[in-house]
């Protein structure tokens, strides 16, 4: 519990670092009602999850052939799976416990509920625009990715190292647990959150001190054999996608706001003739 506590102060204790940097829009959001500024956001987190699902129909050549390296990369990584799987279950009993209990809490569900809700709540009662931001941005990739994971875990059925069944044994739509294991959910939320929050961040050495974190469950699922390499992997990648996704289109909407928001009034008098934009 104290490793939980502690864990989770350091990363709000980043986030109001970046605070600090960085106070976007307080003004306005000081006339908006918490209410408002509520279904405003819940427009966007909705926004957000149907734009992860309908952007794949606008990729371009760009898009299609990085979703070609991904495939190809993760097809090579298929080929060692098992022996990567039997390098990291022989050094769990060599894994710090501090390392295995981060990476336990950081990754389950209840604890990232717990993180975003926080993040968010504080940004939404504060008006604080750095932590709504960040909220908003979590919480609809994770509703994406974790949309996404539901339904491959269960179509894939995939075994998992656990079941001493190899990595190519599958059992399509099932409903055990021990088949559930492409891809992991564990390293998606906790790679979607430290990815969202990094971003916030132009400081390469915090940005690297988060994405260290978010590598701590991914790792911790192959030191306990619940994962394959390719389940984590591909789990880290498509919250990388998503999560990029969802920000550009956050972005694009904040910045259409701004744009929305300038009143341009012609003014003439003497001497002196031109547009005002007031803000």
């Amino acid at each position: 519990m104290q490793i939980k506590i502690t864990f989770f102060s350091i990363l709000f204790s980043c986030l109001f670092l970046c605070n600090l940097n960085a106070q976007n829009n307080q003004e306005i959001q000081q006339k908006e009602t918490t209410w408002n500024l509520f279904k405003s956001d819940a427009n966007l987190i909705f926004g957000g999850v149907k734009n992860a699902f309908t952007k794949p129909l606008q990729w371009k050549k760009d898009d299609w052939l990085t979703v070609g390296a991904i495939a190809a990369g993760t097809s090579l990584l298929y080929i060692y799976d098992e022996q990567t799987s039997a390098f990291f279950v022989n050094q769990e009993s060599k894994a710090p416990q501090m390392l295995k209990e981060i990476g336990w809490y950081y990754g389950s569900p209840q604890n990232f509920f717990m993180i975003s809700a926080g993040i968010y709540g504080y940004g939404l009662f504060a008006k604080n625009e750095k932590f709504r931001h960040t909220g908003v941005l979590i919480i609809s990739s994770a509703v994406a990715t974790g949309f996404i994971q539901t339904i491959s875990k269960n179509a894939f059925g995939r075994a998992r190292p656990s079941q001493n069944v190899g990595s190519r044994k599958y059992k399509f739509m099932s409903k055990e647990s021990g088949y559930h294991s492409f891809p992991s959910g564990h390293s998606i939320l906790s790679f979607t959150a430290s990815h969202a929050i990094a971003k916030q961040f132009d400081n390469l050495w915090i940005k690297g001190g988060i994405y260290a974190v978010g590598l701590i469950a991914p790792v911790s699922r192959l030191w306990a054999g619940a994962h394959w390499l390719t389940d984590v992997t591909l789990g880290m990648v498509l919250s990388v996608v998503i999560v990029d996704g969802v920000d550009n289109f956050l972005t694009s909407k904040k910045n259409s706001v701004k744009e929305k928001s300038i009143s341009w009034n012609f003014k003439a008098g003497y001497k002196t003739v031109g547009l005002v934009g007031v803000f």
